[in-house]
């Protein structure tokens, strides 16, 4: 009893492998997987995280500049010798002489300094660093719009495996179809009630059904292949479970909702970001205010040597006066780009309610041909069955019945493609609305 508990619980742990040893998905499973292990949302997270870095790096004009510095020279220059033998403190009263100040000797000088510089006003800073975190905030709001890219991405890789299997299994009743007929053509020749051209007939419509079923596995096959890419697999995935049809609401609900969605809001926070730019580029007409110091040690012998040492401390203001009109330059093109931002966020807000309204529409035309395909599925079957009694009484020509039974394919295939297209718009105007993560259960 201990081994069989043992053994059940092991199952447990197993991941769920398909016959060809791929990993078996949920739809929700299967998104789940996509938002964390696809290689494109990767990407774009670790851009995001990069961005974050410029925050800091603006940052840090705010924060105090502190330099090492450890520098030799040597030199005939009468200044700058006179001035290395103050700094190491061993000028003596014979340096005086008219010969030593005119001529002097090659004097060498070790200076080891530690300055640092404080701006204590700076708007162009502060603006920078505004801006910077604005990007970010923009950039995460964009990073979402991906995840629900990747996640309609998802349910249409999801949707193309049921599809394709939907195929397979089409395929595979069309041949048993076929086959069906090639025998009854071969039962009537051989009772000499048909003619052996119904016999080839057959057979040729069998061969062609057989064709059909190659590439539906094939294309089941590759579809497969293809969740597994947006999954980051190396190999294919499956899928289990059916795919529930999401709910739709109004579409005013839609219409609301896409106003709000993340792609918008950072569109949002970037016209935000361009009307900053333009304060950023005024900014250049105001000074800047800060403070420095620094420490010295100078020797005329030994790197890092103290023979002399001093101290100097300061404050500043620095202002650009004149800089050929600069400025002016760059504030009238960050007023033109405030415009831009705003334009380009207009126009996105109608673009996103039209599109809201497209997929509102494809949705009611894929609701209404899936209906039709239902009823077009009947009917064929119908008229496959009533022109089979008709051939196997002579009454109608074989001809007539593999008419009958390639519109019975084709009505088959054609439920199989309105369906796939009614739950792909159930998600295309989940997508367009922004709720699509919401409806699915994950956020």
């Amino acid at each position: 009893m201990k081994g069989k508990v043992f053994l059940f619980l092991i199952l447990l742990l197993i991941p769920a492998v398909s016959s060809a040893g791929e990993p078996v998905f949920t739809l929700k499973e299967a998104v789940e997987a996509a938002l964390r292990d696809n290689h494109s949302l990767k990407a774009v997270s670790a851009s995001v995280e990069a961005s974050g870095e410029d925050v800091g790096r603006a940052r840090s004009y705010l924060l105090p500049r502190l330099t090492f510095e450890e520098r030799f020279s040597r030199t005939t220059n009468p200044t700058y010798a006179f001035m290395s033998k103050l700094n190491q403190e061993r000028f003596a009263a014979s340096d005086f002489a008219i010969t030593s100040l005119n001529d002097p000797d090659e004097t060498d000088d070790f200076q080891t300094s530690v300055s640092f510089e404080q701006a204590l006003f700076s708007e162009k800073a502060r603006i920078g660093l505004k801006m910077a975190k604005e990007e970010v905030s923009a950039q995460r709001e964009s990073f979402k719009r991906k995840r629900e890219e990747v996640a309609l991405d998802t349910i249409k890789a999801f949707l193309d495996i049921t599809t394709a299997r939907e195929f397979v299994d089409v395929a595979k009743k069309g041949l048993e179809d076929a086959k069906v007929h090639e025998r009854l053509a071969e039962t009537r020749f051989n009772a000499d009630m048909g003619l052996y051209s119904d016999v080839l007939r057959a057979k040729t419509y069998a061969a062609e059904s057989a064709q059909r079923l190659v590439s539906a596995e094939k294309n089941l096959k590759l579809a497969k292949r293809g969740l597994g890419l947006l999954l980051g697999l190396e190999s294919g995935a499956d899928v289990g479970g059916e795919v529930t049809e999401l709910k739709v609401a109004p579409i005013e609900l839609y219409s609301a909702s896409a106003l709000e969605r993340s792609d918008l809001r950072a569109m949002r926070i970037r016209k935000g970001n361009a009307e900053n730019n333009l304060s950023l580029a005024r900014s250049e007409y105001l000074p800047m205010i800060g403070v420095g110091g620094a420490y010295y040690m100078n020797d005329h012998e030994t790197p890092f040597g103290a023979e002399g040492t001093s101290w100097q401390a300061a404050a500043f203001l620095r202002w650009n006066i004149f800089d050929g009109g600069l400025r002016e330059f760059e504030a009238s093109k960050a007023r033109l780009q405030a415009i831009e931002a705003a334009e380009h966020l207009n126009g996105m807000k109608k673009a996103v309610q039209f599109r809201v309204y497209e997929a509102y529409l494809a949705h009611e035309e894929a609701m209404k041909n899936t209906e039709l395909a239902e009823a077009s599925l009947k009917a064929a079957e119908e008229g496959t069955r009533l022109v089979r009694i008709r051939y196997e009484n002579s009454l109608s020509p074989f001809v007539d019945l593999l008419d009958a039974e390639l519109a019975l394919e084709g009505a088959r295939a054609g439920l199989v493609m309105r369906k796939n297209e009614l739950k792909t718009a159930q998600a295309a105007l989940s997508f367009e609305g922004g709720t699509i993560l919401k409806d699915l259960g994950i956020e």
